[in-house]
């Protein structure tokens, strides 16, 4: 079993700039703080009100805070309301970093411009140009609509359709991959259908197994797959904690997987989140608290044996090694 005391080398990039990777606490590595289906900003129906938003924001902050918690990744993306003034705003008020991430996918959330329909037939853009708009906004700052880049995406994001991978879901996870190859920035893949295969897609792009995470590992249709994702090198990420969603383990479930993987000696491979909405638009609301990783979720492990040790590395020091910038 790895060392359990690491305390992870470098730094991770947060919306108010880099941090040293041993100070970002506990972190809750899948979440959304605001969530809006691409469209819905346009919708006669839906109320944007940011004044409203940051509030009910900044309280879910400060509550994970006042729990313990010293991280949030928000893993929406490009173009699910990434708003990075605001995440800079909330991060300096409540004192809680923020991650935001760069990516977009599935092809259902992709507008028209990146599946090149000026081609004939229609073709998605290759993974290279992918791989470079994701990389620019690791490395150059995350684009601001027709104003300017700010800070750094700190996670590189995509995930693949549920009924199967498309040929754009297929360059966006190489597209990812061969930007955190170049940039040392993480890669994170919500799979679509196999996620040991779509794990492979995207190490075949060059990228080493130890810089990603595939997101939704504790959904029951992953049959299993934790284990073969761990042993390949990667991250696995429980990332529905107190979730009722009957697609999903529940908590007593997720934390005998979590157990489980580590009783084989995969204790640096296992990270959790709740992939909680704080607040959602064009979509149905998910509040549950992503503090519920320490107040719920960590009692769970430790009834179950596992020693808190260990807890606090799956809670802290795996997450702060994966989101550590690495030397491309």
């Amino acid at each position: 079993m790895a060392d359990r005391e690491v305390r992870p080398a470098g730094h991770a990039h947060t919306v108010l700039g880099p941090v040293p990777a041993d100070e970002l606490g506990v972190v809750a590595v899948h979440e959304a703080l605001l969530s809006v289906v691409p469209g819905a900003q346009y919708a006669y129906d839906i109320v944007i009100d940011r004044a409203e938003i940051f509030e009910r924001l900044a309280a879910r902050l400060r509550a994970f805070k006042a729990a313990g918690g010293g991280t949030i990744v928000d893993a929406t993306g490009m173009f699910h309301g990434r708003d990075v003034p605001l995440l800079e705003a909330l991060s300096r008020a409540t004192g809680v970093h923020i991650v935001a991430s760069t990516g977009m996918g599935p092809e259902e959330n992709l507008g028209g411009y990146f599946l090149t329909p000026q081609t004939n037939p229609p073709t998605p853009w290759p993974a290279e140009r992918f791989a470079e708009l994701f990389a620019k906004e690791a490395t150059e700052g995350m684009v601001v609509p027709r104003v300017e880049r700010r800070g750094s995406a700190g996670l590189i994001v995509t995930a693949g359709t549920r009924e199967g991978l498309t040929p754009t879901d297929e360059s966006l996870y190489r597209g990812a991959a061969l930007a955190g190859a170049r940039t040392g920035v993480a890669v994170s893949i919500r799979f679509g259908v196999d996620p040991v295969a779509e794990l492979e897609l995207a190490l075949a792009a060059g990228v080493d197994p130890s810089r990603v995470v595939v997101g939704g590992m504790d959904r029951r249709d992953a049959a299993g797959a934790a284990h073969a994702v761990a042993e390949c090198g990667a991250y696995v990420a429980l990332d529905h904690v107190g979730s009722a969603d009957p697609a999903y383990l529940d908590d007593a479930e997720r934390a005998d997987l979590a157990a489980a993987l580590v009783a084989a000696g995969h204790l640096d491979r296992v990270l959790v989140s709740s992939n909680a909405i704080g607040v959602a638009k064009g979509q149905p609301d998910d509040e549950r608290p992503s503090e519920a990783i320490i107040t719920a979720f960590a009692p769970l492990l430790a009834e179950r044996g596992v020693a808190e040790a260990d807890i606090r590395r799956i809670l802290t020091a795996n997450p702060a090694a994966l989101l550590a910038v690495k030397e491309a």
